[in-house]
């Protein structure tokens, strides 16, 4: 009786441990359905989730335009993942589609509008800079941090990786160097298919799901279905992957966000189609 109690006892200490060290996947859905009186929407995602990095959903409705601004110490991104629209940064017009990435760089302040009878949804993603950080960028090409950075997803450069199949597309949208410690990519593959078991411990990763995902994600023993229009934070240093049943849609954006610029030595797992 005393062995079995003990047996039992231990189970249990095991099982708590397992439960205690389980990770959760923080994921939250954007809203992409605004009501008729609403103009303008803006909203904190996934807050606190990676130190430095703070993430808003934007939404503007009916031909209106807002002026959106950089703070000082800090770099800004822009994805823009649903409806059509302009950005107006310096002297130049940038038109926005679905799936766009666009960085002001040295502009502080660009103007965003909405095509009429439209909504235009996106992500502002603002990185705080460190003092490494402001060191760092001195020594990228002057191109690189001074002009606008503008890309529809689909016209930027594609690679293969080892973990990922043959039938994934997967394109650099942001490459490394006009932000310190920051790189941005999409992965889009039909079912059935994943992306096998990897981790990185030296960087931070969101996801951003666009039109049609339907996938699991999976970190350690967790797992969480991450549908179109939604956020994901990777829990850092976990063993994940992602997997798409038969039919369904593999599209999404990974944000890599480095710990140092050591880190980024990662990226060499990711070989340009013309280098094979």
């Amino acid at each position: 009786m005393k062995k079995q109690s003990f047996i039992l006892y231990f189970a249990l200490v095991l099982l708590s441990f397992t439960t205690v060290n389980a990770q959760n996947i923080p994921v939250e859905s954007l809203k992409t359905d605004l009501p008729e009186n609403v103009q303008q929407y803006t909203k904190p995602i996934l807050e606190n989730e990676i130190k430095g990095i703070f993430v808003e959903q934007i939404a503007l409705t009916s031909s209106n335009a807002i002026l959106d601004e950089t703070k000082d110490g800090f770099k800004t991104i822009y994805l823009f993942f649903k409806g059509e629209g302009q950005v107006t940064a310096g002297d130049k017009n940038y038109d926005i589609v679905p799936e766009t990435i666009l960085l002001p760089n040295a502009i502080s302040t660009i103007k965003v509008k909405t095509t009429e009878n439209d909504t235009l949804h996106y992500l502002k993603i603002s990185s705080k800079l460190t003092d490494q950080d402001l060191l760092d960028l001195k020594e990228f090409p002057a191109e690189n941090t001074q002009n606008v950075y503008y890309a529809k997803f689909t016209d930027c450069e594609p690679y293969t990786e080892p973990i990922k199949s043959p039938n994934t597309v997967s394109r650099t949208i942001m490459p490394n160097k006009i932000i310190p410690r920051i790189a941005m990519g999409t992965v889009q593959t039909k079912g059935p298919d994943k992306v096998d078991p990897h981790e990185h411990p030296m960087l931070e990763q969101l996801f951003l799901s666009l039109s049609e995902n339907n996938t699991i994600v999976y970190a350690d023993e967790d797992q969480v279905a991450l549908p179109e229009y939604a956020l994901l934070h990777i829990p850092l240093g976990s063993s994940h992957s992602v997997t798409v049943e038969e039919d369904d849609v593999m599209y999404y954006v990974w944000m890599d966000f480095f710990l140092d610029k050591k880190g980024e030595e990662w990226l060499k797992t990711h070989k340009k189609i013309e280098d094979e």
